[in-house]
């Protein structure tokens, strides 16, 4: 074994990268589809940096160059890949005030308008750069970068600008108010060095990027002496101590004849090459396989494990030339009979499902959980140990849909952390269902008009962290939506045909989606709006369902063509070919093969009435399995995540489920102990249903009162229940509503299209109701005072008259540009009524809601607001929540920040001020409550909420406060409870928990005279609850107040109260809609006094 100087090897290398780069840029056009993709994607969207060096190489480059003291050469590096941004540099930088030079640095990472933070941290940089100017008294600078540099911030922010521009003409910039602890510039610099590191840090742009790697030190240099080892001792006529002169060819010792030159040459040489290298470990065997030697084996030396010889690589460069893997079955006849013991091959339970199933994907932490949708589009939810159903939902044909009889589920599918599922429909629509498990049930949550026309396929995925749905479908387009709101934030159009399926996966951190139409282009796309970044066409041009294995590293696609030709094969996705290609698909399939991997061990497939089985690293099919007869021409089939078991389609609407040892053990275990819990959903969607024939409230009719014991067996007084392991408080029976006759609801009306209401409230008059949705529109109804309608206030029985200007203007909100940040709408109405502050995300806008004019902006993000009230002393003082955590008390008349409260650690989620008390309560989403004084604006007390055993908070979780009407108490909502406080010590005076409920709470409120609470939960009940105990009264059924068409999939958002009448409540809807609500007039009241 030797050693040798690596100085001038690894500058060697050095410059062979940029020979290479340079070589690459200029022969992009020629490169491999896959390899341009995914180069691509490790150099961060910079597609002038399109190479096929492994992320992994360019921090050993930056560490060697580190070493080597190449500061400049390695912070070039890190702009041009955007891999590692350098804090420290970074920091320095603007210590310095090396201004250019650091947003030169930061460009190369973000851009301007790239998203909120971007922005913030390129203003404060360009902002501590004018006042800088400013406090040299270099006018002629500062106006120039007002001109210029600052002008990008002008828009969106004009009374700043306008500010700024007024300091020009100060002497001394420190007279305006908000600049008078400015200080020097040192300190000034070091409070910008601070701020910008938070932001810096919160930058989903830059998550990953701002902590180098640890590794050893020397890393490449011990890479290339194994390299070089292992060269050696490979040579025919290896030498003791070899010469090493280039890197740029693979080392080999001459031959006998030089052999005597090339000693004596080293002889002279060998002391340097130890001395250099003594501190570096001891190659002494190779643990490279057998090939051609390169810098991306030795990146990569644990996915070269399973390769084969260059000889076994079917190429696919010209995909006309791949041979199909369809075979006759007499082909593989002769195939092995044997399985491994682990692979799930005999039949333990059949599900007999009501239709036939059409796609199916088990829970990915509850092994035994199966979710089912059908060819009528009914979704089920399977527990396979005890072959029991556990929730149904029916499909309920849309008004619109009424001339399409034919729908069905095209796929189903759980989120990554099973919480929630999503269902593609055949015509144009997906949903997404938010999942219990606790009582095993599931709510809609969003329904989205995804398409024209099919909706072929359906993928979560989270990109920097924010759950997505991605859907495509025959319109020839693939959507990408938020799974929480259900907002659009990409529109990826290429395809020249429908869009057969999708494929989303991570890479290096950085996430994209691979698509493959029916005409077997395929192209891949990363999440941005710069087109996709590849089009190449899959083998035979069929159209093919692309599927990762377990660990992610490998790459399989499946799929048929219209010759009825059959393909599954393993792609080398940094090369973009085919490296497997499996045999044993038999040729002319009646229906589209569907395959799955199972613990990157198998590959199977439903195909000719069997399962097929291959080890993924052989090409010959290893076994098949008929399941005991009885499957369809291509079977579905699908793994738990585990893979101990397999369930299939079979004939007759069943599904089979296969096990191994393990998975016999997990069913049986599971069916012992799930009797009860079973029977328990049974019994809850069963007292959940709608009654078809509806009685009067309190068994009373409209012929005469009824005695308790003549209640008609149709109207149920019914105890919820729920598992008994979270239910320890005694629950009293509820009263259903469940006909319209109960009670009088009127929808609300507007010529106005808008999407989720997700603010509500009554004007303080009680003659209008005033909504903000999640688009930043806002809606307001008036009540005229007239003969019929005496009092002017809001009721059921006379309609409102929309409110709007006849110019036709409409109180918008401004939204983020960047369609990936939250949207948390807030507003709050002034006690006259004639004014509101709404946010949406971005601006903080001042309205006059009399003439629907824009008074003013108040501030603007970032940090964005979440939560607004008005002082009730004072209309020019308000509160306002911050999304970082912060709370402002700020006068709107003079535009000043009286106050910034910091004691949360999450974003606020509500705000209420007590007169009585002089606090000011708070609430984050975190359930975390804090008591203000009023006057000293100071921390007196905070609280938690404690949250029941076995419920964890979902991504639409909040924490809301609202005072009773003597502001004493106040009552606290979260998704899982109700609870009543003293405002003053912060005691918990009642507690309700959710545990005996399928649903969670949306959004509750008091009645005026807080003697009632009126919550609406998410599968669309309407709870009536005492607020003396907080027991539940009666509950609302969604058909009392929405149409037939309408009630499976929409739902109430918030709920609000009207200010003077008890027994009136307003509900805003997840369409866009308001509902007002009342007893029947019989009744007057929801209860008896």
């Amino acid at each position: 074994m030797f050693y040798i100087p690596l100085c001038y090897c690894c500058y060697a290398l050095l410059s062979r990268f940029f020979v290479l780069r340079s070589l690459i840029i200029g022969g992009r056009k020629k490169s491999p589809p896959f390899n341009h993709i995914f180069s691509s994607l490790n150099w961060g969207y910079k597609d002038n940096l399109v190479m096929s060096l492994s992320k992994d190489l360019i921090f050993l480059i930056l560490q060697f160059c580190e070493e080597e003291n190449l500061k400049r050469t390695a912070h070039m590096l890190e702009q041009e890949t955007g891999f590692f941004f350098d804090m420290k540099y970074f920091e320095d930088m603007i210590l310095a005030g090396n201004w250019e030079d650091a947003e030169n640095y930061l460009s190369g990472f973000t851009g301007v308008e790239d998203n909120t933070y971007s922005t913030k941290t390129y203003f404060e940089i360009r902002k501590q750069k004018f006042l800088e100017a400013l406090d040299k008294h270099d006018h002629k600078a500062a106006l120039d970068m007002l001109l210029k540099d600052l002008k990008v911030f002008a828009q969106p922010n004009k009374e700043l600008y306008k500010e700024m521009t007024q300091l020009l003409t100060l002497d001394d910039f420190r007279e305006n108010h908000s600049l008078a602890t400015y200080g020097d510039t040192e300190s000034a610099r070091k409070r910008i060095v601070s701020e910008l590191r938070g932001v810096l840090d919160a930058n989903p742009l830059l998550q990953g990027r701002t902590k180098f790697p640890q590794y050893s030190k020397s890393r490449l240099r011990w890479l290339i002496n194994q390299s070089l080892n292992w060269q050696h001792i490979h040579c025919s006529n290896p030498h003791p101590q070899p010469r090493i002169d280039t890197l740029f060819t693979d080392h080999r010792c001459p031959g006998p004849d030089d052999a005597q030159n090339q000693s004596n040459e080293e002889i002279s040489l060998s002391p340097m090459y130890m001395s250099a290298t003594a501190n570096l470990p001891l190659a002494t065997e190779s643990i490279i396989s057998a090939g051609s030697i390169n810098l991306e084996n030795l990146s990569n030396q644990e996915d070269s494990k399973d390769c084969h010889d260059a000889s076994k690589i079917i190429s696919t460069k010209n995909h006309d030339e791949v041979m199909s893997n369809s075979i006759s079955r007499n082909d593989y006849q002769n195939a092995a009979k044997e399985l491994p013991v682990d692979f799930p091959k005999s039949v333990r339970r059949i599900l007999d499902m009501g239709s036939q199933p059409t796609s199916m994907d088990f829970h990915p932490f509850q092994d035994t959980l199966l979710l089912v949708g059908t060819n009528v589009a009914d979704i089920e939810i399977w527990d396979v140990s005890g072959a029991e159903q556990l929730f149904k939902r029916q499909f309920v044909v849309r008004e619109d849909m009424e001339n399409n009889s034919s729908i069905s589920v095209n796929r189903i599918l759980w989120n990554p952390d099973g919480t929630s599922f999503g269902v593609a429909y055949s015509e144009r629509m997906i949903r997404l269902y938010s999942y219990h498990k606790n009582g095993n049930y599931a709510e809609n949550q969003l329904e989205i008009d995804a398409h024209v026309g099919s909706v072929n396929d359906l993928a979560f995925s989270k990109p920097y962290d924010r759950l997505v749905a991605i859907s495509c479908g025959d319109d020839k387009l693939i959507q990408v939506w938020d799974a929480v709101t259900g907002a659009k934030h990409y529109t990826f159009e290429g395809h020249d045909t429908p869009v057969y399926s999708i494929c989303p996966h991570m890479r290096e951190n950085i996430p994209f989606l691979m698509s493959i139409s029916t005409s077997g282009e395929i192209k891949a796309w990363l999440f941005d709006k710069l087109g996709s970044r590849v089009t190449y066409a899959a083998p035979g041009l069929c159209s093919m369902k692309m599927a990762y294995s377990t660990d992610g590293k490998r790459l399989f696609s499946c799929g048929v063509n219209g010759n009825g030709e059959s393909y599954i094969v393993e792609w080398n996705e940094a090369e973009g070919v085919i490296i497997r290609n499996y045999l044993g698909l038999c040729k002319f399939p009646l229906d589209m093969v569907t395959f799955v991997t199972c613990n990157n061990k198998f590959l199977v497939a439903g195909d000719d009435h069997k399962i097929k089985i291959w080890d993924v690293n052989k090409s010959e099919i290893l076994a098949s399995i008929e399941a005991d007869g009885g499957l369809p021409e291509s079977p579905y089939v699908c793994f738990n995540k585990k893979g101990t078991l397999l369930a299939v389609f079979s004939d007759k609407h069943q599904i089979k489920i296969l096990a191994n040892d393990h998975g016999f053990k997990l069913l049986e275990d599971s069916a012992a102990g799930s009797g009860y819990s079973t029977r328990c959903i049974a019994e809850t969607f069963g007292k959940l249903s709608v009654n078809p024939n509806p009685v009067p409230l309190k068994a009373r009719d409209m012929e005469g009162p009824v005695q308790a014991e003549e209640v008609p067996a149709m109207l149920e007084i019914v105890k919820p229940k729920g598992p008994a392991e979270s239910n320890e408080l005694e629950m009293p029976v509820v009263s259903k509503i469940v006909g319209i006759s109960r009670c009088q609801s009127m929808l609300l009306t507007s010529e106005v299209k808008t999407n989720m209401i997700r603010r509500l409230v009554y004007t303080h008059a009680g003659n209008g109701i005033l909504a903000l949705a999640q688009d930043g529109i806002h809606l307001l109804w008036r009540w005229s005072k007239n003969d019929s309608n005496m009092s002017g206030k809001a009721t059921t029985k006379f309609s409102p008259r929309p409110w709007q200007p006849k110019k036709g203007l409409l109180m918008s909100n401004d939204l983020p540009q960047n369609s990936v940040d939250v949207v948390i709408p807030c507003f709050s109405l002034s006690k006259n009524d004639s004014y509101v502050v709404s946010a949406s995300g971005r601006v903080i806008t001042l309205y006059n809601i009399l003439v629907f004019k824009k008074i003013r902006n108040v501030m603007a993000p970032p940090p964005a607001a979440t939560s607004i009230v008005f002082y009730p002393p004072d209309n020019n003082i308000i509160g306002i929540g911050m999304d970082d955590s912060t709370i402002l008390i700020y006068n709107i008349r003079v535009d000043k920040v009286i106050s910034k409260l910091e004691g949360h650690r999450t974003r606020i989620s509500g705000l209420a001020f007590s007169t009585t008390l002089n606090v000011l309560v708070s609430s984050g989403v975190d359930t975390q409550i804090i008591v203000w004084d009023s006057v000293s604006w100071e921390k007196k007390r905070s609280t938690m909420l404690q949250i029941s055993i076995g419920w964890s908070a979902s991504d639409l979780s909040e924490t809301t406060i609202e005072l009773d009407k003597n502001q004493k108490q106040f009552l606290a909502v979260h998704e899982t409870q109700l609870a009543i406080y003293e405002g003053a010590t912060l005691r918990c005076v009642k507690q309700w928990p959710i545990a005996a409920f399928c649903a969670r709470i949306s959004h509750a409120t008091y009645s005026c005279d807080s003697q009632l609470v009126y919550a609406v939960m998410r599968d669309g009940i309407v709870l009536i609850v005492g607020a003396s105990d907080l027991t539940p009264r009666f509950e609302i059924d969604p058909s009392a107040y929405l149409m037939p068409r309408h009630s499976c999939y929409v739902y109430p958002v918030v709920v609000a109260s009207h200010p003077q009448n008890p027994n009136q409540f307003a509900l805003g809807l997840s369409n866009g809609g308001v509902v007002v609500m009342e007893p029947g007039e019989s009744q007057g009241k929801w209860t008896e006094d």
